[in-house]
């Protein structure tokens, strides 16, 4: 099942357990996947899009993803 909700860094930074300004400077640094969406200048990405992105990074390979019910505010 697909999953179409759309992320902020905010929801990002909650789930991965890092501020919101990281995840800002992961973009910066082109080390985050490129937004799915832009709505009003901010950028948004699928829950999926996501959960890939953290799959794949270098430290979590092995580790297994989170789970949990996300975004949390």
């Amino acid at each position: 099942m697909t999953d179409r909700r759309f992320w902020s860094y905010q929801d990002i930074a909650a789930h991965i357990r890092v501020r919101p300004d990281t995840v800002r400077s992961y973009r910066k640094h082109g080390l985050l996947p490129p937004p799915d969406a832009v709505q009003h200048g901010k950028p948004y990405w699928y829950a999926d899009t996501v959960h890939t992105w953290i799959a794949s990074r270098p430290s979590n390979r092995g580790r297994g993803e989170l789970r949990s019910s996300w975004p949390v505010r």
